[in-house]
């Protein structure tokens, strides 16, 4: 299993956010001696992602709120322009429009107030979707 670790200036709002945007459900979270989020693990759909706080002790920081991130969280649902409209409410900015693609996704990119990226995409047609757990050869 991957788990991705997204490191956060503001923990707490990012696990508010995934909360409010793709129904994330907080598992577990370990909170500092100022209160801030140091440590949460969601489960978004059938996948679990981690949410860390910066720290200084680890070098790993948080994206920058441009949308340069090296990384994109590609996000499989049922429906693409609703969470995208959910997650501009919630603060996010869209990078791409939603879009049919001809690989069969529809498909559009966000930046989450954090500064992660994220592609929100459904099935619409084609081949099915790459599998959520494939297994090693």
């Amino acid at each position: 299993m991957i788990m991705p670790m997204l490191v956060c200036r503001d923990g707490a709002a990012e696990v508010e956010f995934c909360r409010r945007v793709f129904g994330a459900v907080e598992l577990s979270r370990r909170v500092g001696e100022e209160g801030n989020v140091l440590h949460a693990t969601l489960k978004l759909n059938d996948a679990l992602i981690m949410i860390h706080g910066l720290t200084p002790h680890l070098e790993s920081t948080a994206p920058q709120r441009d949308g340069t991130s090296p990384v994109v969280i590609y996000l499989y649902g049922d429906a693409v322009d609703p969470v995208i409209d959910r997650a501009v409410a919630a603060g996010a900015r869209v990078l791409l429009p939603a879009a049919d693609q001809f690989w069969g996704d529809r498909v559009g990119r966000i930046i989450d107030p954090e500064g992660h990226v994220w592609n929100i995409a459904a099935r619409i047609g084609g081949e099915a979707p790459p599998p959520a757990h494939p297994t090693a050869p």
